[in-house]
């Protein structure tokens, strides 16, 4: 499943390094072909107010496109650590 740059998406996994919970959505800022692996993608999430508060990169098995089927949320932010 190939997903477009700066497309949004959702975690489909926690990721507690970065702070981040499996539905926090994030835009695609890069495609990043695997070598002998699944590619996957640099993601950027931010908070509220559209600061960002982490680039990351995941497999593209770690996140999903958004649909009309769902509803973001609101939430604090993680502790990282």
């Amino acid at each position: 499943m190939k997903l477009d740059l700066f497309k949004r998406v959702a975690l489909r996994v926690d990721l507690p390094e970065h702070g981040l919970r499996k539905g926090d959505v994030a835009t695609i800022v890069e495609q990043l072909p695997g070598k002998d692996c699944e590619d996957g993608y640099a993601l950027e999430l931010f908070n509220a107010v559209g600061d960002t508060i982490a680039v990351i990169t995941v497999s593209e098995s770690d996140v999903e496109p958004l649909t009309a089927a769902v509803i973001p949320s609101v939430r604090p932010l993680a502790k990282t650590g």
